[in-house]
């Protein structure tokens, strides 16, 4: 079991869509300092290392081992595994003292929180009050209609093996609890919509599939939902054998705020 993590986090790693600049830049734009970012579940410090490019430190924290074992080093990030409920000494420890933080960042990972507790921690560790929490979630992946069509149908096919939280990311995060005032400049919290683009052939769109927790849940039942008819209706749709390299769009949806004057809840 270990060793099928193990690969689903170096896949994970390997396809994991890259955010846009334009992400980062609408975020930091609105933080007034840049000190200190906590990148929480950072996965493989993708997002940490962008935003170690402009702010001093980033502690950058995960409970999977795993996942942090494919982690991207850089002289200013200091990553930390934790426990899955962290409590506030742990957190002073291992994160930062209170109110230090110029900047919370938590890249398509926040579905899976236990939020109640969350919150409390970005309450008590973001600076007040012009610290920020900036959340987001990236969706389905689109080709153009051929390919899209064909990833319907197995999305759909793999509706029983995500965990319920998935919805929240189907919902494009507008349903999540967000508890927060918007940032300075902004009258809502969103979700802000991007889009994040890169060059992949049929192979690294199927490495991206078989990187799902979805996917692997159904291996685990015995279930292939890359059947070999699915295969070869994606490489009809492909075309070019799935040599070619085609743009795949992921649309990013961002939630971003700061704490008022009430306690989140």
């Amino acid at each position: 079991m270990a060793d099928l993590f193990d690969k689903q986090a170096k896949e994970y790693s390997m396809t994991r869509p890259t955010y846009p600049d334009e992400l980062y830049e609408f975020i930091t734009s609105k933080t007034p300092n840049h000190d200190l970012v906590w990148d929480v579940g950072t996965g493989s410090g993708q997002a940490a290392v962008r935003l170690s490019e402009i702010y001093k430190k980033v502690i950058a924290t995960d409970t999977s081992s795993q996942q942090l074992a494919f982690a991207i080093k850089n002289q200013n990030i200091r990553y930390q595994q934790t426990s899955t409920n962290m409590s506030k000494s742990e957190l002073e420890r291992d994160v930062a003292k209170q109110e230090t933080v110029d900047l919370i960042t938590v890249a398509q990972a926040l579905h899976w929180f236990d939020l109640t507790t969350f919150y409390q921690h970005v309450t008590w560790v973001l600076r007040k009050p012009h610290g920020v929490l900036a959340v987001w979630c990236y969706t389905t992946p689109e080709v153009d209609d051929n390919v899209d069509a064909i990833f319907q149908l197995l999305y759909k096919e793999s509706a029983p093996y995500w965990d319920p939280a998935r919805k929240l990311i189907d919902d494009k995060y507008e349903s999540i609890h967000f508890p927060f005032q918007p940032v300075e400049g902004m009258d809502h919290t969103g979700p802000f919509r991007f889009v994040t683009k890169r060059l992949m052939d049929l192979d690294m769109y199927f490495t991206y599939i078989r990187s799902w927790s979805a996917y692997q849940t159904a291996r685990s039942k015995n279930v292939e939902l890359l059947r070999e008819e699915l295969v070869d209706e994606f490489k009809r749709a492909w075309g070019g054998s799935g040599i070619i390299r085609k743009e795949v769009r992921y649309p990013i949806y961002l939630m971003m705020g700061r704490v008022g004057d009430e306690v989140p809840k």
